[in-house]
């Protein structure tokens, strides 16, 4: 299977899932409404990887604006029984040393827990989003594929770090400290129990594996319950579909990307050309945060959503008071089957569950032997420690 949307270089050691820019390379963020868009410039991850010496392979398929599963449905990659991210397959295969992508609804992290890499979502704020083709801007992240959390924390150490063209990156005088060698015994880690229970036998097997592998390793692993989890899938699903709603207008036929060839005035251009350009899934995306933006609805679901944020917010952060992480499948199944589009919407947000608290408060969430770990802001490095005595018990 080619996984490549845009191939550049056979010895480039990064590849670039395709809502980020690069540029005078084809982007098209696996949508037909952005048909023939070369960008002028390339994203900002991208400009600090190649100035330290790092070459572009090539460009990743992805889902239509990064809203699916896996990746599933992508307008120009092949449709397979088993789906897999391409990207993550990339990097499984040794093709890559590493690749970006842009986690908005957990897609990436999916993708690497099903193939067995690591990827890191980054704190928000921490990586600019300039040259992302954004959707849901208050929760979608930079972050980076790699076989392991060694090479993980070597990517992220270049690509970390203020920007400002991008107005959300944050202004911290530290330094982020992607080091993934500590010593973590004496550390505490949590593991929530009504995720665990609604995940499968082979997710629930490298739950307990990890569990075990830290244990051994001196970290004291607890099991807790909470509700955060399932009131943070609720809450994002308002608020990236409403944002995603809000983004994709700007794709009317009229600037770039597609333009319907049949239409009598500017709002038939308008309609033809979404209609023809964007699928199923997006059209269901933005007609749900259509509904929650509107006048009768605004108050009690996306004002109540921005709300219970905080609420999410305030509560992880006291459980990440007493533990450095939290420990938790990033999807309910070791695999995927390939299914109809039209099941699109409620396929992916009944695996918003497992991966929606990290995008709604923006706390960073790796993935490494098909397990998640959540952790505090900026505390990546703890994530990347506890990642990296796993893999090396693995070995």
């Amino acid at each position: 299977m080619n996984f490549y949307a845009t191939k550049i270089s056979d010895k480039g050691d990064i590849a670039v899932d395709d809502t980020l820019l690069v540029k005078d390379v084809l982007c098209t963020a696996g949508s037909n409404i952005l048909q023939g868009f070369t960008p002028l410039f390339s994203a900002e991850a991208v400009t600090r990887l190649v100035s330290v010496g790092y070459t572009i392979s090539g460009k990743t398929h992805v889902g239509e604006f990064g809203l699916d599963l896996v990746g599933e449905f992508s307008n120009y990659s092949e449709k397979t029984d088993t789906l897999k991210g391409a990207a993550a397959e990339l990097v499984k295969e040794g093709k890559v040393k590493a690749a970006l992508g842009v986690d908005v609804n957990g897609a990436p992290r999916r993708a690497a827990s099903i193939s067995g890499v690591d990827f890191l979502k980054s704190t928000y704020g921490t990586v600019s989003r300039y040259g992302v083709v954004s959707t849901a801007a208050s929760g979608e992240a930079v972050g980076v594929y790699a076989k392991d959390a060694v090479a993980v924390g070597e990517i992220m150490s270049k690509i970390a770090g203020y920007d400002s063209k991008d107005g959300t990156c944050q202004n911290n005088e530290f330094e982020y400290d992607y080091s993934a060698t500590k010593d973590i015994k004496g550390k505490k880690v949590c593991i929530i129990t009504e995720l665990y229970e609604k995940c499968d036998d082979a997710i629930k097997a490298k739950i307990d594996s990890a569990a075990k592998i830290l244990e051994k390793n001196g970290v004291q692993v607890d099991r807790i319950s909470s509700d955060i989890f399932s009131l943070a899938a609720t809450a994002w699903q308002i608020l990236y579909t409403a944002e995603t709603c809000n983004n994709l207008s700007r794709y009317d036929g009229v600037k770039y990307g597609l333009r319907a060839k049949e239409y009598k005035n500017i709002d038939e251009l308008y309609v033809n050309s979404r209609t023809e350009g964007f699928n199923f899934l997006t059209k269901a995306v933005i007609l749900y945060g259509s509904d929650v933006l509107s006048k009768n609805r605004y108050k009690d679901c996306y004002d109540k959503a921005l709300r219970v944020r905080r609420v999410v917010a305030e509560q992880l952060a006291e459980i990440l008071k007493t533990y450095s992480a939290v420990l938790t499948p990033a999807c309910s199944a070791a695999e995927y089957s390939a299914y109809n589009i039209a099941d699109a919407f409620s396929k992916v947000f009944g695996e918003l569950e497992f991966t929606a608290i990290a995008n709604l408060t923006g706390n960073p969430a790796l993935v490494s032997s098909g397990v998640q770990f959540i952790g505090d802001y900026y505390k990546e490095g703890d994530l990347l420690c506890l990642a990296n005595a796993i893999e090396r018990m693995g070995e």
